[in-house]
């Protein structure tokens, strides 16, 4: 099977059966969505990278919205990571990691001397496990305290961005209806992967994820926190924008 082509698209540009095309994608493996809410959050965002196959059809797309912020005098930004999602007969592939670490290297380009931090709602395993795939330092995690920095931080942007359904002692977005959550067939774990001291500490930290809860996740995005393959193609991004 060929690898995906991807593009890095701006939100506002995006075709109208595009983002049809997006959602039907979406709601093959997600209950708790509707059409409207998923325009609704995708109208907030810049940029959405877009995976298509070798016919033009959309197998996968991630989207994403860079804030900055100001914390106690100190200038930050933020890149935070909307709805995404790969269809599954193309997992394993490396298209979307190639296009998200370019992107995130060229938001980073546009201000090399400010700090940059991915912030990130994990809704499942999987998506927990890029993070100690592709980075050496990130929170929360199972071998290291969150540092009380990065916990600030996080309280900052969860609670800034979602208030009251943030819950700050467990670092958890709870929505009273559910925003959005995995298939019970995709929310399923294999007996394989739940002795991952990655993944065990996940459900011990988001048992509620099979209902939509988020865990706030906060990496930083410099190339000494990435991991060899993120960084040369944050590093690409850097030098070549996307």
């Amino acid at each position: 099977m060929s690898e995906l082509d991807y593009s890095i698209e701006n939100v506002d540009g995006l075709a109208d059966t595009l983002v049809s095309e997006m959602f039907a994608l979406y709601a093959r493996y997600f209950d708790g969505t509707s059409e409207q809410l998923f325009r609704s959050d995708l109208s907030e965002k810049q940029f959405v990278i877009i995976l298509r196959d070798e016919n033009g059809t959309v197998q996968g797309f991630s989207t994403a919205m860079v804030n900055d912020h100001d914390m106690n005098g100190a200038r930050l930004r933020s890149f935070y990571s909307g709805d995404t999602i790969v269809d599954q007969q193309y997992w394993g592939q490396h298209s979307l990691v190639t296009a998200w670490f370019q992107l995130a290297g060229h938001v980073k380009a546009q201000e090399p001397d400010t700090p940059l931090y991915w912030f990130l709602l994990v809704k499942g395993h999987r998506t927990y496990r890029y993070l100690y795939a592709f980075f050496n330092e990130f929170y929360p995690a199972h071998d290291r305290e969150t540092t009380a920095d990065a916990k600030a931080i996080m309280d900052m942007l969860a609670g800034g961005r979602y208030g009251d359904d943030y819950d700050p002692d467990r670092g958890i977005i709870h929505f009273p209806t559910s925003h959005g959550h995995l298939k019970s067939s995709f929310a399923d774990i294999p007996e394989k992967d739940r002795e991952r001291p990655d993944v065990r500490y996940f459900l011990e930290r988001n048992p509620g994820y099979v209902n939509g809860d988020e865990l706030v996740c906060l990496a930083e995005l410099r190339t000494d926190n990435i991991r060899p393959i993120g960084e040369r193609l944050f590093q690409k991004g850097m030098e070549n924008g996307t």
